[in-house]
């Protein structure tokens, strides 16, 4: 039975207010008094309120949007500092991982969570939130609703984070340094990792994001040992073509030109800026990407084994960070 007229005209017009209130916040996303905890807010309420005019157009700008600002980041920071950053996070990060992965079996055992949902979250926690989550989800064969289920629980922890670490960076006298290292490795989303750092020092925010982005590189190594695994339990299931973080490779890249160019050394301060813009944009086409679907989704278990885990792997770093000064 078709719908009234006045169903249709009520939905048009729900349709159009939607598109001038997103208009009108990114506009005020390119503003000096936007911030990423603020942005990140106003684009879920724009989604749960009026719901998101172009979804699929929101998650693909906000992907493409997100690796320029890392990018961009780059040119901001000399070559010395993202490779100590990076050496020295990795044997931390590959211990977090391994404890992260290995506390959410246990976890899924103990609350009866869906393996391939239980896995996804674990991902998700351990290395880097959204992005980890879909690169294991398409080699797994996950389904539409487990894939839900992981980014909806993913994404409330990660909200929660970018609110929460600036505060509590301040009320455990974390030194830049400090909170940097904390940030790049317990908050999921190199999103709100830069956002919650930004917010904390420029020093903060250069040492997080190096720390994130060479703990993000594991998710090669993690997708192709879950891809081996799902194909022993499985088969006859398809090969999956494993996603490579390309643009990681590019942010180096921009490090080394920031080296050894004085001309782009001299920009870096104004190239930040841009890229800390681009990135507040991103929180809020995130934001805007959350559904009352994907809230729905998520259940009590799921949204209880990422609490646990995201628990265990803050409480832990902060305090091996604050041991190690």
């Amino acid at each position: 039975m078709p719908a009234p007229d006045s169903e249709i005209e009520k939905s048009s017009g729900r349709r159009r207010a939607a598109w001038v209130a997103a208009a009108v916040l990114l506009l005020f996303c390119l503003t000096p008094w936007a911030s990423p905890p603020l942005a990140l807010g106003l684009g879920a309420a724009l989604a749960l309120a009026l719901e998101n005019p172009a979804p699929a157009l929101s998650r693909k700008a906000a992907r493409s949007l997100l690796q320029i600002s890392v990018v961009l980041l780059g040119f901001s920071m000399d070559l010395p500092t993202v490779l100590r950053a990076g050496a020295s996070g990795m044997l931390f990060a590959a211990a977090t991982i391994g404890a992260t992965l290995a506390l959410g079996a246990l976890v899924r055992r103990v609350l009866a969570v869906e393996r391939t949902t239980s896995l996804l979250i674990s991902a998700g926690t351990a290395i880097c939130g959204g992005s980890a989550i879909a690169a294991v989800g398409s080699v797994v064969g996950a389904a539409e609703s487990e894939m839900s289920v992981a980014i909806g629980t993913v994404f409330l922890l990660n909200g929660a984070a970018l609110y929460l670490f600036p505060p509590l960076g301040h009320f455990f006298h974390l030194t830049q340094a400090q909170f940097g290292t904390w940030a790049g490795v317990a908050i999921h989303d190199i999103s709100s990792v830069v956002g919650a750092s930004s917010v904390y020092g420029l020093a903060a925010l250069q040492r997080a994001t190096a720390v994130k982005l060479s703990r993000a590189l594991w998710i090669v190594p993690l997708t192709l040992a879950a891809a081996w695994l799902h194909r022993r339990r499985d088969p006859s299931a398809r090969r999956a073509r494993v996603p490579i973080p390309w643009f990681i490779g590019l942010f180096v890249a921009a490090s080394l030109v920031r080296s050894f160019s004085a001309p782009v050394a001299a920009e870096s301060a104004r190239i930040a800026s841009v890229a800390r813009v681009g990135m507040t944009i991103t929180l809020f086409l995130i934001g805007a990407g959350l559904s009352r679907r994907a809230l729905r989704a998520v259940g009590w278990r799921a949204l209880a084994q990422g609490i646990i885990l995201w628990i265990a792997i803050a409480a832990g770093s902060l305090l091996v960070v604050m041991r190690s000064g």
